[in-house]
């Protein structure tokens, strides 16, 4: 962690495009917003991306800023960045080659974090711990495995890698969302399991895997065998089973707040309000501007406060961590990662 001890506000926001606009620049500033994620439309070159990070970093020095640079179809830069591959084609080299599976895990999240780590951004949103289904509309090739047991395993060589660049890990969707055809983009996935399925299988990789993960990232999607309430503003499923059962203190973060299964919650102010006395502790409100502003002005009028364990997942400063690309471990991590997108 960081010598500094600033706290950083509850809100997550993200910007139009490759350069800040002057109203990003004064929403940036607000003491309400403590985190940035980028998208694809933030990204044309490696150089313009260095130019935006200074130039959001000069608004907000410590502001967090994310990505989800998980491969296949889920990574938001790409040309000029290595072409990552799904966890899933990771998944499939371990069914076959169980400590080759466990190396190309390692070594893709090394690389993952590497590249991003390199130009100032202090997290992806990694790793998915989700279960594979062929039927999931969201989540399918971006997990694993099928296996509870194979995708504990993966995770934990994967966090490892991520670990060893200098990046914090933050395990999403909890409690589980790859069971679920629907995808919460678009509407809200009601899992109808027995209370017993979802936690020995869903549940049981997050819950083996907290004490190595920083962060968690809560799935919109309902299991009324143990809440009725959606599981991002579920007291049941933050404070009783992720703060008490598990003795998880790193940061919850609330899955986006712009999409369509969020809208469960109300207006956007009110799903803002559900997410945080539920127990999280950054909510994200993305794509949808006018929401943003709604969601930093109204945290401020309610005096939300900022919140400690944020600033936790902070990566040292781009000019501390060492070159990665120099390192000899560099063109191996490289070979692994394209010798899987050959394959």
């Amino acid at each position: 962690m960081n010598s500094h001890s600033e706290s950083l506000g509850v809100l997550m926001l993200d910007v139009e495009g490759t350069q800040l606009t002057k109203l990003e620049q004064d929403l940036l500033r607000h003491t309400s917003v403590g985190g940035l994620i980028l998208f694809g439309r933030n990204y044309k070159t490696p150089a313009q991306l260095k130019q935006l990070i200074i130039a959001v970093r000069e608004c907000r020095k410590d502001i967090l800023i994310a990505v989800d640079q998980e491969g296949g179809r889920v990574q938001r830069f790409r040309q000029g960045f290595l072409q990552l591959p799904t966890l899933y084609q990771i998944g499939k080299v371990f069914a076959e080659d169980k400590n080759g599976g466990l190396e190309k895990a390692h070594q893709c999240a090394w690389a993952m974090a590497a590249e991003v780590l390199h130009y100032g951004i202090d997290i992806s949103f990694a790793p998915v711990l989700d279960l594979y289904t062929s039927t999931s509309r969201v989540i399918a090739e971006r997990a694993f495995s099928a296996e509870a047991g194979e995708v504990i395993e993966l995770a934990t060589a994967y966090i490892d890698g991520m670990n060893l660049a200098g990046m914090k890990a933050s395990g999403k969707h909890f409690p589980g969302h790859g069971t679920v055809v629907a995808d919460s983009h678009h509407e809200l996935p009601i899992d109808d399991r027995s209370a017993q399925e979802i936690l020995d299988n869903d549940y049981r990789v997050f819950a083996e895997l907290a004490p190595k993960l920083n962060a968690l990232m809560l799935a919109h999607v309902q299991y009324p065998a143990i809440d009725e309430q959606c599981a991002g503003y579920s007291r049941v499923w933050i404070q009783e089973k992720i703060r008490q059962e598990l003795h998880f203190d790193g940061v919850v973060f609330s899955d986006d707040l712009s999409m369509a299964a969020a809208h469960s919650g109300g207006r956007v102010v009110d799903r803002a309000a559900l997410a945080i006395e539920a127990g999280c502790d950054m909510i994200l409100v993305c794509n949808d501007r006018e929401a943003a502003i709604k969601v930093a002005d109204w945290i401020e009028l309610e005096n939300i406060p900022v919140n400690e364990r944020i600033i936790t997942m902070r990566a040292a400063p781009a000019d501390e961590i060492a070159n990665l690309y120099a390192e000899p471990k560099w063109e191996a991590a490289k070979k692994a990662v394209e010798s899987l997108i050959k394959s």
